[in-house]
């Protein structure tokens, strides 16, 4: 019986349990409406308190108004009175006086334009000079009365907010400002005649949020920064009512109230009312239903349980077992219970009659996986195969071209035409391994051999695939590369292959005449490379963007775009570019707007070169000759292999079949050994087991120059004795360094 996982985490796995999960399932509907209801009898208490809190807060912003235009008033009369402009000590007269008439003030006095304060209610014990104050300079610029900002007074050091007002003369000339220090303890006496809630708040807030009012415990708060997602409320043109969380984790609910209009002051009242109070009756009233839902629950899952067992599920065991019965392979099981109409009956029915047809089906399902085995094995031997015929052939050509530009090397066309001749072998090589790489390229096992690459050179050789394409439908193509090297550190063939399929794919879906074009950028970290090829071709839709990636996806084909595919090369691009630890992305405005693909790389950091592979080097430079045996039944094979190593100053004997080899060796004792696999009498894994028990050839260099490239081929090969293993057509360069290991080692 098939569990599903999300029952099992839930302990369901009975049938009583789910009848019980069904009961609960008919309840969730209610319990749902329960909570839904609870949450908005909450959000209506916090709408029915909205109201009223913004009632109260506009009472607590009018009376600080109140007193702020008290203050205006104070000092519009003192302006009018001559005794201010007067000498120093009339005018310190008047201002005390003032002083002790009015509660709630802690200083009067008369600031100079040049910003001295000339006479003071309170003495000054040193000359004080307030120019850089925001309101003293806002007075004389505006003309008018400012309630000032929060200040921590020079004069008489306390926590207050100076009211000034200019005094004009006769002309109307401002010729001096007098301002008026109010105690902040007193500025929302209001609040202490009213009942807060406890955990409530009362805040003023002045131009730069700055406290200037605060209940509870108001001088721990004075001149401190309200918190700023509250000062962004207070700011906000609209000022709802709105629910925040204080800097003590309570949530709130905050009205907000200005303070007078803008001529009188710019500071912004708000009272904030916890939440949890305003919700309590709400919570109760929930919590009550939220009760008698749970016991309601509970009754009824019982009656599923006791229910469930006595109808149900003793008949639904017998078919559980005769169903392990059936799993397990006894497909002759039977159920044994009554077929009727009702439901259980008619799935007994239906178990029995499953377990005939089972019957009847295994003998043909197991004679099909024979055969679907065999085939399968036919059809792995038939690849491989396929694969070392394709590469024999190729082996002289490689080899040959390799030659002939060695013999040649003054000979730039030769040269050129050797390399090109080189790149190709290479490239239908490569060809070769994918065919037998689709499976490993579908389950991410393709192996690279890296090394220090220019992506530069890695276009070059692409876009060289490439060109009889381009040409073929007249393609402009723009290849924009950067002056310097662009280096990586990767698998030259497989991204020369990443690349191609790039510039392929966009032959394909591009217009005859269209234009095509390469960008190599470096990204703005460094960290890495970005080549971008983008065409101006049919473009795809959105739908298509997200999945170009996926195996043999493709675009709708159309008449002028003849050529096929499998859509395996966009799939194999990720897999690669993902193998050397970059990424690919695709993008396209929409149909015939074009399209381009991205590849990201990384940057190569430049790494040390190791001991072993220093003194592969100098022997690779050295060119020691060596004693080189080719065994090899492909006769242009082993005869271009044979010039090759000629060429490079090594003596080579080659022999066509095994049993000669063996006698070979015996004269030649040669210090490497380059062997086929498939040869005619002995294959090459038993000829080299022979020439390592042969004293001549025991410590001997013995290289596999095969064209089988399976991974058991290799394994055999490393258990019969081999030390390297080189798939058909040789690589030249690989070859080189190999031998100049071998030579080092025979020097050491």
């Amino acid at each position: 019986m098939l569990k599903n996982p999300l029952l099992q985490r839930l302990g369901l796995n009975s049938l009583r349990s789910r009848l019980m999960l069904l009961v609960a399932l008919a309840i969730t509907p209610i319990a749902i409406m329960t909570v839904l209801g609870g949450i908005r009898e909450r959000e209506a208490a916090i709408r029915a308190s909205e109201e009223n809190l913004q009632r109260l807060t506009g009472l607590a912003a009018a009376n600080e108004a109140q007193s702020l235009e008290r203050a205006r008033q104070i000092l519009v009369d003192l302006v009018s009175v001559p005794d201010l402009m007067g000498p120093t000590a009339r005018c310190n007269a008047l201002l005390a006086d003032v002083l002790d008439r009015n509660e709630g003030y802690v200083n009067f006095g008369l600031i100079r334009l040049d910003g001295e304060v000339t006479c003071s209610a309170v003495p000054m014990l040193h000359p004080v000079n307030l120019g850089d104050r925001r309101h003293f300079r806002r007075a004389i610029a505006e003309r008018r009365f400012i309630a000032g900002d929060y200040v921590f007074g020079r004069v008489i050091r306390r926590h207050t907010i100076n009211l000034t007002y200019p005094v004009t003369d006769r002309a109307g000339r401002v010729v001096a400002v007098v301002f008026s220090a109010m105690d902040l303890a007193g500025l929302d006496t209001f609040v202490n005649d009213i009942n807060l809630p406890p955990g409530s708040i009362l805040e003023t807030a002045d131009s730069g949020g700055l406290l200037i009012s605060r209940r509870p415990d108001p001088e721990r708060w004075f001149g401190k920064k309200i918190a700023p997602d509250l000062l962004a409320a207070m700011r906000h043109p609209a000022q709802h009512p709105l629910v925040l969380r204080g800097e003590d984790g309570v949530e709130r609910l905050h009205a907000f109230a200005r303070v007078g209009g803008p001529s009188l002051s710019e500071y912004t009242v708000t009272i904030g009312v916890p939440v949890e109070t305003i919700t309590a009756a709400a919570r109760d009233a929930q919590l009550m239903s939220l009760l008698g839902l749970g016991l309601t629950t509970l009754l009824a899952l019982l009656a599923a349980w006791l229910a469930g067992d006595i109808l149900i599920v003793q008949r639904v065991r017998k078919l559980m077992e005769t169903a392990r019965r059936i799993a397990a392979g006894e497909l002759q099981a039977r159920s044994g219970i009554s077929y009727g109409n009702e439901e259980i009956g008619r799935l007994a029915a239906a178990l029995d009659e499953m377990a005939a047809t089972l019957q009847a089906k295994e003998a043909a399902r197991s004679q099909a996986e024979r055969e679907l085995r065999a085939a399968d094995q036919r059809k792995d031997e038939f690849l491989a195969m396929l694969a070392h015929e394709l590469r024999n052939p190729l082996a002289p050509i490689s080899t040959g071209a390799h030659l002939l530009k060695l013999l040649h090397s003054d000979n730039a066309q030769i040269t050129q035409t050797c390399a090109i001749i080189a790149r190709q072998v290479e490239h239908m090589t490569s060809l070769v391994d994918d065919l037998l790489d689709v499976s490993r390229v579908t389950r991410g096992l393709v192996s690279l051999s890296t090394g220090v690459l220019d992506l530069r050179k890695v276009v070059d050789d692409a876009a060289e695939q490439v060109r009889p394409l381009f040409n073929a439908r007249r393609h402009k193509v723009v290849l924009d590369l950067p002056p310097g090297p662009a280096r990586v550190k990767g698998d030259h063939k497989r991204l020369v292959q990443v690349v191609a399929n790039l510039l392929g794919n966009a032959t394909k879906y591009t217009p005859e005449g269209g234009h095509i074009t390469l960008r190599l950028l470096e990204d703005a970290d460094g960290a890495g490379w970005t080549l971008e090829v983008a065409d101006d071709g049919i473009g795809m839709e959105p739908a298509l963007v997200g999945r170009v990636f996926d195996l043999f996806t493709q675009a709708e084909r159309t008449p002028d775009r003849s050529q096929g595919g499998l859509g395996l090369g966009l799939a194999l691009v990720r897999s690669l570019v993902e193998l050397h630890g970059g990424s690919v992305s695709a993008a396209s405005p929409g149909l015939g707007k074009g399209s381009s693909f991205s590849v990201r790389l990384p940057r190569f950091e430049h790494e040390a070169e190791s001991p072993v592979a220093e003194a592969v080097r100098h022997a690779a430079q050295a060119q020691a000759p060596l004693r080189v045996l080719v065994v090899d039944d492909n006769l242009d094979a082993a005869h271009t292999l044979n010039l090759f190593l000629a060429a490079g100053g090594h003596r080579v004997e080659i022999a066509y079949n095994a049993l000669d080899a063996i006698e070979m060796a015996k004269v030649f004792a040669p210090q490497v050994c380059l062997l086929d696999i498939g040869l005619p009498d002995l294959d090459g894994t038993e000829l080299a087991r022979r020439l390592r028990q042969l004293p001549q050839t025991r410590d001997a260099t013995l290289i596999a120059a095969t064209g089988y490239g399976r991974q058991q081929d290799r394994d055999a090969a490393r258990e019969a004795g081999f030390d390297h293993y080189m798939v058909k057509p040789v690589n030249t360069v690989q070859l080189s360094e190999l031998l100049a290991e071998a030579g080092a080692g025979a020097a050491r």
